[in-house]
C-alpha cells in the first residue's frame, strides 16, 4: 500500500510572511519521519479568489477551473497540517476562504496545526481552526506545534532554527497523524 499523503498548507499570503520558512522546517521534519508522502501547498501560489461558486460546496458541482483544481489537490490528501499565523486572535481570511471552497474533500481526514505568533504562539488561531476543521468533519489531533515569538528562531540564513520543544512537538504530532490517518482511511472508502 502506498504511503498516505500529508499536505502541509501555508496559510499566510502577505509580503514578508514567515509561513514558508516555518513550513519548510516542518516539511523536512515530516519527510524525515517517513510515514507520509509529503506535499507543500502555499495558498499564495494557489491564489483562490473569494468564494465564487454558485452552488453549495457540499454538492461538489463546481463551475470554476480554480475550484476544480483546488478540489483535485485537496482530494489527493489523506491528512493536513495547517501552518498558520495568528491574526487578531484567530487565523487569517485566506485560509478560511480555502477551507470554505470545499466540503467532501476534507471529510474523515486528520488535521494538525503548526502555529506561530507573539506571546501566544498562535494558539488562539489554532483554537479557532479546530472548530472550523471539525465542522468540515476533519479530525484534529491534540498534538500541535506552537511557536511563540517566532522571529527569534529564524537564523541569519533565513531558515527556522527549531529548539528541542518544537522538534518534539512536531514528531509527536506526526506520529499521531499517522495513527489517525490509518484509522480514518476505511471511512473514506466505504
Amino acid at each position: 500500500m502506498d504511503k498516505p499523503v500529508l499536505q502541509i498548507i501555508v496559510a499566510s499570503t502577505r509580503p514578508g510572511r514567515a509561513g514558508p520558512t516555518v513550513a519548510d522546517w516542518f516539511h523536512g521534519r515530516a519527510v524525515e519521519a517517513g510515514g507520509f508522502q509529503v506535499e507543500l501547498i502555499d495558498l499564495a501560489e494557489v491564489g483562490l479568489p473569494f468564494l465564487d461558486e454558485p452552488n453549495h460546496p457540499r454538492l461538489k458541482q463546481y463551475v470554476n477551473a480554480h475550484t476544480k483544481e483546488w478540489s483535485t489537490t485537496i482530494d489527493r490528501g489523506d491528512a493536513y497540517v495547517f501552518v498558520t499565523p495568528e491574526y487578531n486572535h484567530s487565523f487569517n481570511a485566506v485560509l478560511k476562504n480555502a477551507l470554505d471552497y470545499l466540503h467532501q474533500e476534507w471529510q474523515h481526514k486528520a488535521a494538525g496545526f503548526v502555529s506561530y505568533g507573539g506571546v501566544s504562539g498562535g494558539t488562539r488561531a489554532t483554537h479557532s481552526l479546530r472548530q472550523v476543521t471539525s465542522t468540515l468533519k476533519m479530525i484534529p489531533v491534540l498534538e500541535a506545534v506552537n511557536i511563540p515569538f517566532y522571529a527569534q528562531f529564524i537564523g541569519e540564513d533565513g531558515t527556522l532554527q527549531p529548539n528541542d520543544v518544537m522538534n518534539s512537538a512536531a514528531d509527536a504530532m506526526l506520529a499521531e497523524l499517522a495513527k489517525l490517518t490509518g484509522a480514518l482511511r476505511p471511512l473514506r472508502v466505504a
